[in-house]
């Protein structure tokens, strides 16, 4: 799949991958709203995407992709300040445009060499820029009933796991997504997030008080009047993070 917001590129990324029948060009998509609906159609081996795009970026269409979905990535940028970020993120390589034909030819060999091996990016490399990154993410997207939903994370209440999906609560609606809860919590901003019980997480703003119901249990109560249940696992972090929110 080929992503990136200008006709030249595209058409250039087009060409050349057209000499090597090794290949083969499943989408080509002119913005990130594009790229996430196909990746999550075609399901393809390998993204070329452009790291600046208008709207939804290059790395924030990779934190709307499932983590056990990811693709092998290629990223194609005319900034190489983002060459560093390209390989923190575990892509293959990066393209710095403009890319000469040599140039392209050794991506694909290193592309060629990665699937004959069967050596995958490395997830744990890419959530952790993903974290990294979520700090400044004001707002994630996510695919529901078929549509795409584009949620800001503030108005996010609290999210509760359901077998491999999560049920994604914000302002009285609720959105189901096939997701599993540990890769959901990976696009969360960390400071705005946590998880109070294995199968919950809630947003530190929706938390009214941390009541007791017995001894060594409790309860936390959101501002809206929910209550869910805290696991002694996680009343420590709760504790400490509401206290240097004060």
């Amino acid at each position: 799949m080929i992503v990136d917001d200008e006709p030249p590129a595209r058409r250039r990324l087009s060409s050349l991958l057209s000499r090597d029948p090794s290949f083969e060009i499943v989408a080509t998509c002119p913005d990130g709203k594009a790229a996430i609906e196909r990746i999550a159609d075609t399901k393809p081996d390998i993204v070329f995407l452009d790291v600046q795009m208008p709207g939804i970026d290059g790395f924030a269409v990779l934190s709307s992709i499932p983590a056990a979905d990811l693709p092998y990535v290629i990223f194609v940028t005319a900034y190489d300040e983002h060459a560093l970020h390209a390989f923190d993120v575990g892509a293959i390589d990066y393209l710095l445009k403009p890319f000469s034909r040599r140039r392209f030819e050794a991506c694909l060999e290193r592309v060629k060499n990665r699937l004959v091996t069967g050596q995958k990016t490395e997830r744990s490399q890419i959530l952790q820029l993903l974290e990294r990154k979520s700090q400044y993410r004001d707002h994630v997207v996510v695919r529901s009933q078929g549509n795409l939903v584009f949620l800001r994370t503030a108005e996010v209440e609290w999210i509760v796991a359901a077998g491999n999906y999560v049920d994604i609560h914000v302002r009285g609606r609720v959105h189901k997504v096939r997701e599993k809860i540990s890769d959901f919590e990976h696009r969360l901003p960390p400071h705005r997030f946590l998880r109070v019980h294995r199968s919950i997480i809630v947003n530190i703003d929706s938390v009214a008080e941390i009541q007791s119901c017995g001894p060594g249990e409790h309860i936390v109560l959101l501002r809206s009047g929910r209550e869910l249940p805290l696991g002694r696992s996680y009343r420590d972090r709760l504790h400490d993070l509401l206290q240097r929110s004060e």
